[in-house]
């Protein structure tokens, strides 16, 4: 972002996910951010109450260094936010050719802009057994208000394209809906095995690959209605355990909450000659809403 006179932080909502007003998931995107301090940083996120504000500043290292804040907390990636924080640059005219390099907490990702959609290359997927994480199914059974006997028909697993998130499959996208989340208890689960949180999905969908739903109580999130950071881990688990030996997914996510937030995401998997994926990207179209003042904040 090479604006180096415009000093005074802007703030915009942006929308990821989505080209439509009334869908995607809401970021908070605050450009010019370089002299804000951490604590006024995490003011302006908890004050947003959103579930992720994303700060930008120069950097060294890429295009622009990305910054993600939580209402209670900062976070190494976020997928939506990633998006929305490009369409913004794009759409302004900060970021003038068709790809970039983000800088963040952990290290660079590379950001690209096509058809109007931005995508985020995600590492490739690494997958932990609950039971090494200390997590027993009873415990996501009774977490999520699922039936006493309910059976997995195939075992939750924790997955991570950057950050882990539990996959966690229901048969039908009634079940789904129906889902009492113990927000207590997951966040308990979460904080214990390291997790932003759950991701619960099932496959009974004629729209998409899969429908979901995702609840990070330890990041101040109850449910979240896109996120990019774990339709890539469920592609890669759609493809690895469940034999959908495919490229290209189609998440949604956001249509089954308790006030619906339609969110489309896509994942493009880099397969080898093997069928093994060795890189994948998470992207979707981003809406900016409007510009708000900072001076409340």
């Amino acid at each position: 972002m090479t604006n180096p006179e415009a000093l005074i932080p802007e703030l915009y909502l942006v929308k990821a996910f989505t080209d439509q007003p009334n869908g995607g998931n809401t970021a908070g995107v605050v450009l010019y951010a370089d002299k804000l301090s951490h604590e006024r940083r995490q003011k302006i996120a908890a004050m947003l109450g959103l579930s992720e504000t994303a700060f930008v500043s120069a950097s060294d290292i890429g295009d622009v260094k990305v910054e993600f804040y939580t209402p209670v907390k900062q976070i190494p990636h976020c997928g939506h936010a990633t998006v929305a924080t490009f369409s913004l640059l794009w759409q302004k005219g900060l970021l003038t050719n068709g790809k970039a390099v983000k800088e963040s907490i952990e290290g660079p990702r590379e950001v690209s802009f096509e058809n109007n959609k931005v995508y985020q290359s995600q590492l490739p997927p690494q997958y932990t057994p609950i039971d090494t994480a200390g997590i027993t199914p009873l415990a996501i059974i009774s977490s999520l208000g699922l039936p006493d006997d309910f059976i997995f028909e195939h075992a939750p697993v924790i997955a991570s394209t950057g950050v882990p998130f539990l996959m966690v499959q229901v048969p039908d996208a009634a079940m789904l809906h129906r889902l009492q989340p113990d927000q207590e208890m997951i966040k308990r689960m979460s904080e214990k095995a390291g997790l932003v949180g759950f991701y619960v999905f099932t496959t009974d969908t004629v729209e998409a690959d899969a429908t979901t739903r995702m609840f990070a109580p330890s990041y101040g999130i109850a449910e979240e209605s896109a996120t990019g950071m774990a339709a890539g881990p469920l592609a890669c688990y759609l493809h690895d355990f469940l034999g959908q030996h495919k490229p290209v997914f189609l998440i949604h996510q956001g249509y089954l909450m308790r006030h619906p937030s339609p969110s489309q995401l896509e994942v493009q998997l880099n397969l080898d000659e093997q069928g093994k994926i060795n890189g994948l990207r998470t992207g979707g179209a981003g809406l900016v809403i409007r510009q708000m003042e900072l001076g409340d904040f």
